[in-house]
């Protein structure tokens, strides 16, 4: 990874989209653990990915249902645990957009500014059946990626007429057949495969110049709110008023928590449920950076069985 900030959309706004995240996979080099539930700065990764494709007109997401930050549809491949094409299949039936976003539920980086940019450079490219990221190694990332609709169904049922059933096709099948054109972002295309990654990305978004910006996003999430934050200003004004402030996070998260309770009509009751908010999230980061510690000495944690990490929840 080279970077951290999204790359900017090349163009105007992008045209209506819907979005198939895949989150059903069987999370075999992770020991079998929940992975989307998995935590990074305090959130799920799938909510992560949900909160850079909130603007799809519809969000359909391939995987047993769950609680999710805002509200999604859910489908099921038949069977369960069929593949990424039978998953693809299932979840592109609940859509009705000629542009669909495809991304994986593991995408720590993912921003509403990246899927933008996959959405504006598949329209300059009227030829093309998608636009895709590639990784750091050059490497196709189909599951970050933005498609014809059109195009994603016509391939799908060729390969279903072909072989009887999608069940166990590797995804390049469905890729290898289509024209697509790629967009280098090393940031963005990183995704969760093993303990070693989670442990990346959870120290990445904690580097000077992300954690603030990680963490009210986190916070907005977790409070529900929708709000443009200017953090200088604000910690401007938090400087001018405690002379320094020490700890910007403090100022910061007691303004969102204000709002929150503003939002909900204000009084104690509406401080006190924002302020629980805020506090157990507050709490999850402390348990990451004890578990980063704990992974940074000798033990047994990464030969534990599946679903005995404290982090696989």
């Amino acid at each position: 990874m080279t970077a951290y900030e999204p790359t900017p959309p090349p163009g105007a706004a992008p045209a209506a989209y819907d979005a198939v995240v895949l989150a059903g996979g069987a999370a075999r080099r992770l020991g079998g653990v929940d992975k989307p539930g998995l935590r990074v700065g305090g959130r799920a990764l799938l909510d992560r990915v949900l909160g850079a494709c909130a603007d799809a007109r519809a969000t359909v997401v391939v995987a047993d249902p769950r609680p999710t930050a805002r509200p999604v549809r859910w489908a099921r491949e038949d069977p369960p645990g069929g593949g990424p094409l039978a998953a693809l299949d299932a979840g592109l039936r609940h859509t009705t957009a000629d542009t669909v976003v495809v991304l994986s539920a593991d995408l720590p980086f993912l921003h509403e500014a990246t899927v933008h940019t996959l959405l504006a450079t598949l329209g300059a490219a009227p030829d093309a059946a998608g636009a895709l990221l590639t990784d750091a190694d050059g490497r196709d990332q189909p599951l970050v990626a933005a498609y014809r609709a059109a195009a994603l169904r016509s391939e799908l049922a060729a390969l279903t007429e072909e072989h009887g059933a999608l069940t166990g096709l590797p995804l390049r099948r469905l890729t290898g057949a289509l024209d697509l054109t790629r967009v280098p972002d090393p940031v963005a295309s990183f995704d969760c495969d093993t303990w070693d990654d989670l442990a990346t990305a959870r120290a990445r978004i904690r580097e000077h110049g992300h954690v603030l910006d990680e963490w009210i996003s986190a916070a907005k999430d977790e409070l529900g709110i929708d709000l443009d934050v200017d953090i200088k200003v604000l910690l401007d004004l938090a400087r001018d008023a405690a002379h320094g402030v020490a700890r910007p996070a403090a100022p910061l998260t007691t303004f969102l928590v204000g709002y929150a309770a503003g939002r909900a009509q204000g009084g104690p009751e509406a401080v006190a449920e924002a302020s629980r908010k805020a506090a157990a999230l507050a709490q999850r980061w402390a348990d990451e950076a004890a578990a980063a510690q704990a992974d940074a000495a000798p033990d047994a944690t990464r030969d534990a069985t599946p679903g005995t990490r404290p982090d696989a929840g």
